[in-house]
This record gives structure tokens, C-alpha cells and sequence, in this order.
């Protein structure tokens, strides 16, 4: 990938890690804490009071319907798909969610049960939630998810690796199932609670960035805290710099114990101040949600 392209001619017994270090020093590595908190205050006044119907529509365009549940069978996930199908029908002015998202053991039954085209199929990959198993578990779990319909995979990048400076192995992964990916999105999830410190947050996704990742997302929801919108500010700051710098887009995406109405607009505001319109789509804004899309419709149908 790009990072590599850049560190071609550099003498091979250099540490591996100045490649990475290399693409850091083009980016200011110490998070603005003050910045932060500003940016996310500003959010937080802006949304104040303002449910607006159009823009709850278009956060809820951007929802990615999620059931991760260890009860989960095919009977269950059927029942999620159809009602998705039937949302559809009965609200057709209403946009529908962006994705479906699933075990990898049910792409196939979720590829083959959507009726509504706009609906992508996704599926965690990887070793998710904790992307602590072998690196071919990962490459088998994703292909075969992909083989079975998955438009979209969501990753996890180990965190382990990240706060090691394990920056090779980190960029491989993310690089080779990429590759796998071909023009399929793959969403890297950054595992922002288990990471630190913001500098960590901006670190990780710089590596992902530049290793292949089509979205980058906040954590998983799963063993550690989920997303916040601080971590979340970071990672739009990062999104915009790496665009300036490389001329690539990155989508981002808020998931992890996101579930209120205020908490979906918090994230799109974030978005929309740092990274601007262009964004507030769902080729490059997600929100991963199980329970919100319920309350967004509720508010939107009143």
C-alpha cells in the first residue's frame, strides 16, 4: 500500500518501524486535549433541542443494523432481515438503513433474504471482538464470509500490537485482507477504550489509513468501553489530515453502546464540524447500532 510505495528504496536492514515513523512525522502525533474538549462542547450546544426530521433521516440512513448476539441463529437473523423487508414497505418515502450486520456464519442468509437494494450485507471478521487468533482464522473467516455475500467487513485491529509499536504486523493484516476485500468496504475497528491515550487513538488510525482501511470505526462495544466522542474527534481530525496529505477519502464510523437519538446527532454533528458535508452520507459516515434505529424511527414519525 501507500506506505510501503513511499519507504521502497530505504535500506532493508532499517527497523521496520521507521517506515511507520516516517509517515508519522508528517502529521502533528500530540492530540490538542483543549482542541478536543472545545470541539466536542461545540457539538454538544449545536444540538441542543434540534431533533430535525431531515437530518434524523439521513443519520438513520447511515445506520449499520446490528445483531451480534451469542443467541443469534438463523431463525433470529431471518426475523431481522424481514424486518427490514417490511420497513420498506411500509414506509417507502423513509430511507432505509445502510447495512445489515452479522456473524459471519449468517452473510449468506442475509445476502439471500434482503429484498431492499440499498441494504448492504456485513459481517465482523477477523476474530472479532478481540482479534487475538491466527492471522489464517482471519484470512479463512473473511473469505468465506465474502464467498457468502458480505458487501462490507468489519475488522478489528489488535490493540496489543498497537501499544507495542508492532506496526508491521498490524499493517499486514489490514493490507492483506484488503486485498481479499478488492472493492468490497473494509471497516478497521480501532478498539479506541482499550488504547490509552488519544495519541494511541491518532496512531492507530494513521497505521489503518495507510495499510488499505476504507472506514475506520471506534471500538466494538464488546470488552472494553465503547465509542466516545473525544476518540471519535480524534479520529475525524486524523480522517481530515490523512485526506490533505494523500488525497484519499476514509469514511468513520461511531459504534459501541451508541443508542440515544442525542448520541447519534453528537457523532454527526462531530463529523460535520471537523470533516464537513461531504461526509454526512454512508459511503463515508456509519453509525453501528442495534437499538437506535427504533428510537430514530419513533422520533422521526411523530
Amino acid at each position: 500500500m501507500e506506505i510501503y510505495d513511499e519507504m521502497e528504496e530505504q535500506s532493508v536492514n532499517q527497523p521496520t518501524t521507521d517506515k511507520f515513523n516516517e509517515a508519522f512525522s508528517k502529521y502533528n502525533m500530540k492530540v490538542d486535549a483543549a482542541w478536543v474538549k472545545a470541539t466536542v462542547e461545540k457539538a454538544r450546544k449545536e444540538i441542543t433541542g434540534v431533533h430535525d426530521k431531515e437530518t434524523l433521516k439521513k443519520i438513520y440512513s447511515c445506520i449499520d443494523l446490528t445483531t451480534l448476539k451469542p443467541t443469534d441463529n438463523e431463525d433470529t437473523v431471518l426475523a431481522f432481515v424481514e424486518k427490514v423487508n417490511q420497513l420498506e414497505d411500509k414506509y417507502p418515502d423513509l430511507p432505509s438503513v445502510a447495512s445489515i450486520c452479522t456473524w459471519p456464519l449468517y452473510a449468506k442468509t442475509v445476502s439471500s433474504s434482503l429484498e431492499v437494494e440499498s441494504v448492504k450485507t456485513c459481517c465482523v471478521s477477523g476474530g472479532f471482538p478481540s482479534s487475538q487468533t491466527f492471522f489464517e482464522v482471519k484470512i479463512a473467516e473473511t473469505s468465506l464470509a465474502l464467498h457468502d455475500g458480505a458487501d462490507e467487513i468489519d475488522i478489528v485491529q489488535n490493540a496489543g500490537h498497537v501499544l507495542n509499536s508492532d506496526y508491521e504486523t498490524l499493517s499486514d493484516e489490514i493490507d492483506e485482507l484488503k486485498s481479499l476485500c478488492a472493492d468490497k468496504t473494509l471497516k478497521v475497528i480501532l478498539e479506541t477504550g482499550a488504547l490509552g491515550s488519544l495519541d494511541n487513538v491518532k496512531k492507530a488510525a494513521l497505521i489503518a489509513m495507510y495499510s488499505g482501511a476504507d472506514f475506520i470505526k471506534t471500538s466494538t462495544g464488546k470488552e472494553v468501553p465503547g465509542a466516545d466522542p473525544e476518540s471519535f474527534c480524534v479520529m475525524c481530525k486524523t480522517v481530515r489530515e490523512y485526506a490533505d496529505e494523500t488525497g484519499r477519502t476514509i469514511g468513520v464510523k461511531a459504534a459501541g453502546g451508541i443508542s440515544t437519538v442525542e448520541d447519534a446527532l453528537l457523532y454527526w454533528t462531530i463529523a460535520k464540524i471537523i470533516l464537513g458535508k461531504d461526509w454526512l452520507n454512508n459511503t463515508r459516515f456509519r453509525i453501528g447500532a442495534s437499538r437506535l434505529a427504533d428510537k430514530l424511527l419513533e422520533e422521526i414519525l411523530k
